[in-house]
């Protein structure tokens, strides 16, 4: 099967203050229609990045320095931004992580849900905040059509957090990527939010891209998992594998940080040594060495290339040797 978005040696550096910083380095990935991939990793390890290049979000001091992101086999990187423009929202959909500050605190909740709906699918307005009392609905907010005249600040953080699936599903669009979209809020919330925007995607026959710095998550909802360090992926696997057969040294820090139901109460919980690098000051060789407690000569020298070490299962270390 194509995959419906290939991305294929992606760089991209910002330029800064202290120059230009480098935030990928050579990624790549790809998802399949109907796939739920996983990104995870700590805050600065490019996750991020990775989902706002897709749609051509970096902003006026990110550029992309090689590679190709296809989506259906279209390069965007090669695209002018009036398709981006046709693409955003309407085929690919992005719920970003703060909702209180990308929901516009000055617009009713039924205008911003509705817009998406008249813009790319040209209905007139009455039957846009139609639709959008129907996806409040679908969302589970109650008194969905009395609640389209409501701003972002009378919703609790769960409630907006609806409002951004059903703003990122109102196009029914091919690919959702959902960018921290339980930050901030309690577990028991977040747990409805994650299993709500599953059974949605999955109902509409969409893919979802779920970038989370949160291991917890990843076993329950995403049938694929990408592991980024220091801009660059150095693992990636199904989510049944990683789980029971992580080999990267970072991706068993990340699953041993994990706390247990089942473990020893007075025991401490688990941390990996050291801070994430400075993109600006990457060490030589593998990122992760200084933090490693299996680093050899080699994790130094050079950076590991990403290599299948098992059926669909990649790695990117020298020590697995």
């Amino acid at each position: 099967m194509d995959p419906l978005l290939a991305i294929s040696d992606l760089s991209v550096t910002f330029a800064t203050d202290r120059g230009h910083v480098q935030a990928l380095d050579g990624v790549s990935l790809d998802l399949v229609a109907g796939e739920t991939l996983a990104i995870v990793g700590e805050s600065g390890s490019g996750k991020s990045v990775t989902a706002l290049s897709v749609l051509g979000l970096l902003g006026d001091s990110g550029q992309v320095k090689t590679g190709k992101i296809e989506f259906e086999g279209e390069d965007l990187t090669k695209v002018p931004a009036s398709r981006l423009r046709e693409i955003r929202g309407n085929q690919i959909a992005f719920i970003f992580q703060e909702p209180m500050s990308s929901l516009n605190p000055v617009l009713t909740i039924g205008t911003q849900v509705a817009e998406p709906i008249w813009l790319h699918h040209k209905k007139s307005w009455p039957e846009a905040i139609a639709e959008a009392g129907k996806l409040l609905a679908k969302v589970a907010i109650p008194d969905a059509e009395q609640r389209l005249e409501d701003y972002p600040h009378q919703f609790s953080g769960g409630m907006r957090q609806r409002v951004m699936i059903a703003m990122a599903l109102a196009c029914q669009p091919r690919l959702i990527i959902a960018d921290e979209p339980t930050t901030a809020l309690d577990v028991t919330v977040q747990a409805q939010i994650l299993s709500l925007l599953k059974n949605l995607t999955k109902e509409l026959g969409s893919s979802l891209i779920l970038i989370t710095h949160d291991l917890g998550v990843v076993a329950r909802y995403a049938d694929k998992v990408a592991v980024m360090y220091g801009g660059r992926i150095v693992e990636t696997a199904s989510a049944l594998d990683l789980y029971k057969n992580p080999k990267h040294p970072y991706t068993n820090g990340l699953m041993a940080s994990i706390p247990k139901l089942d473990g020893d109460p007075g025991s401490r919980l688990f941390t990996i040594e050291g801070q994430p690098p400075d993109l600006s000051d990457l060490p030589a060789g593998c990122a992760f060495h200084p933090r490693c407690p299996h680093v050899h000569e080699a994790c130094r020298a050079g950076k590991p290339p990403l290599r299948s070490v098992a059926p669909n299962h990649e790695l990117a270390c020298f020590g697995y040797d």
